[in-house]
């Protein structure tokens, strides 16, 4: 329905147009005021579509009057209403807006036709207006499904048709070059507090609010210049929490992430706020993960202290078939206890970020283990589970291999360069900082001989080196290379190149004279 004022300072005119427009245009709303004053005031509350304004009043004019009113109701449309023709009248009244005017007296059809014509003006802006209003409301709906599908998109890697920098182009949030990941855990129960959120977050204009999966709920944040880290974190964690202490409930928890400089990079951060919401237990009802310990510090851990010595030592060890066993046996446990899956997910991301702080201390590069995609069920947990200690177990035995490779090689270019000295295990040992039982084994494994039996090819090979120079005696060449015998030497010599050192020098001598 359309609302229409009819102003004007005679009751008997105001009543006359009434009837008029009535019997034209029955889906009207009309009230009257009797001068400009009360016109103004009437507007204010009432909100006319169209205004049929009177232009000599006692008081305030009907010029004033539409120009009061169009500077606090601008969709607001004037017919002007006046006995006077002339020029100057209709001149003013085009500045100010005024649609048409009517002269009094007029024929019933000119009313008709000039009110008409405003009218309908009127009705195709209200059918613009509603077509607008429902585009944007579609609109809006449209863009809180991208906001949820983007931040799902990242932090779980679910794949789609559409890419996620098409997605990040549709927002009217815009991602910056630096963001932050925030998780608020809620109650059973809580799930309506889900839109009160997502409104609290979308005031401060800087953030993307995932789906709720579980009582978890994911919210990527985009740094503010004009904050630090923390204080904006911290005001919008406290925000967040206000709609709890609302609902008078005192349960909701949030881990928060540390600052990463790319949507490829917000992962890792989802997986720190997750690790700062491992345990509920603070002072404050949220976290900083730069407030944790990982790595080998295990204090917080769920297994007692021999677990924990236990776990560590088979990490150091290599043992990854107990490690695993270790690992997906909890893993089973949680899951015969009826332990909610968010649950057990968490205790398992715990176990795994302890695999990869001692690999860490013990000189292993591998990336933070966390799951690359939403986990959804048991089954699918224990797969990924399962390809996160693949992985580590990779990296361990690639590091191992090096490792050995490079003490292998320390291993015998100080044999060769000290094999004229007395050469223990433990010597060696010593220099590589390591066993003398693994050294001599793994010596054994690489080299297909054992370290006496290559010391013993350096030293006969520098023997035979020796032998060129005529001058030296066997006996001082005995002692050069090594030996306290020249006998024991000799039946050494022999042993390994099936004749004497005697004989040796001999022919070194023939081949010489040829």
């Amino acid at each position: 329905m359309i609302k229409l004022l009819l102003v004007d300072d005679e009751q008997i005119e105001r009543e006359g147009m009434q009837t008029i427009l009535e019997r034209n245009f029955p889906n009207l709303e009309i009230k009257h005021a009797k001068n400009g004053k009360m016109a103004v005031e009437m507007a204010s509350h009432f909100y006319p579509d169209l205004i049929l304004m009177d232009i000599k009043m006692p008081g305030m004019n009907g010029l004033e009057a539409v120009e009061q009113i169009s500077a606090k109701n601008p969709y607001t449309k004037f017919i002007m209403v006046t006995a006077y023709d002339t020029f100057g009248y209709v001149k003013a009244a085009i500045k100010l807006g005024v649609k048409d005017y009517i002269l009094k007296p007029s024929k019933i059809s000119e009313i008709k036709m000039t009110v008409g014509k405003v009218l309908n003006q009127i009705e195709q802006e209200k059918i613009q207006q509603t077509k607008s209003m429902l585009q944007e409301v579609a609109l809006q709906k449209t863009l809180r499904v991208v906001e949820t599908d983007i931040v799902t998109q990242l932090l779980f890697d679910h794949v789609h048709e559409v890419h996620v920098d098409m997605l990040v182009e549709m927002l009217d949030i815009p991602s910056t070059d630096e963001m932050f990941v925030m998780i608020v855990l809620l109650p059973s129960g809580s799930e309506s507090t889900y839109s009160l959120i997502k409104a609290k977050v979308r005031e401060t204009k800087s953030g993307w609010v995932g789906a709720l999966y579980g009582n978890q709920l994911p919210i990527i944040v985009f740094r503010q210049p004009d904050k630090t880290y923390r204080s904006q974190a911290t005001i919008l964690a406290r925000d967040i929490l206000s709609i709890a202490r609302k609902e008078q409930n005192t349960d909701w928890f949030i881990g928060i992430g540390e600052v990463c400089n790319s949507l490829d990079q917000v992962r890792q951060s989802y997986q720190d706020a997750l690790m700062a919401t491992m345990t509920t237990k603070a002072i404050t009802s949220y976290r900083f993960y730069t407030d944790i310990h990982t790595s080998t510090d295990l204090s917080n851990s769920h297994m007692d202290k021999n677990q924990q010595k236990e776990f560590a030592d088979l990490i150091r060890l290599g043992k990854w078939d107990d490690i695993q066993t270790f690992v997906m046996g909890s893993l089973q446990c949680y899951e015969n206890e009826g332990a909610h899956l968010l649950h057990t997910q968490q205790r398992m991301l715990e176990l795994l970020w302890i695999t990869s702080g001692v690999l860490n201390e013990i000189g292993v590069e591998n990336t933070a283990p966390f799951y690359s995609v939403q986990t959804t069920d048991y089954r699918q947990l224990r797969l990924e589970t399962r390809q996160l200690l693949e992985l580590m177990k990779k990296s361990s035995e690639t590091h191992r291999n090096h490792l050995e490779a490079d003490t292998i090689q320390q291993v015998k270019q100080y044999i060769m360069d000290h094999s004229h000295q007395d050469i223990s295990l433990d010597t060696l040992a010593r220099k590589v900082g390591l066993s003398p039982i693994y050294i001599s084994k793994m010596f054994k494994e690489k080299q297909g001989i054992n370290y006496i039996d290559f010391l013993t090819e350096c030293r006969l090979e520098k023997a035979k080196r020796l032998m060129k120079d005529s001058e030296k005696s066997i006996k001082e060449i005995t002692y050069e290379v090594g030996y306290h015998d020249p006998n024991y030497f000799s039946k050494v010599f022999k042993k390994m190149t099936n004749v004497s050192p005697k004989e040796y020098r001999k022919s070194l001598l023939r081949n010489k004279a040829q």
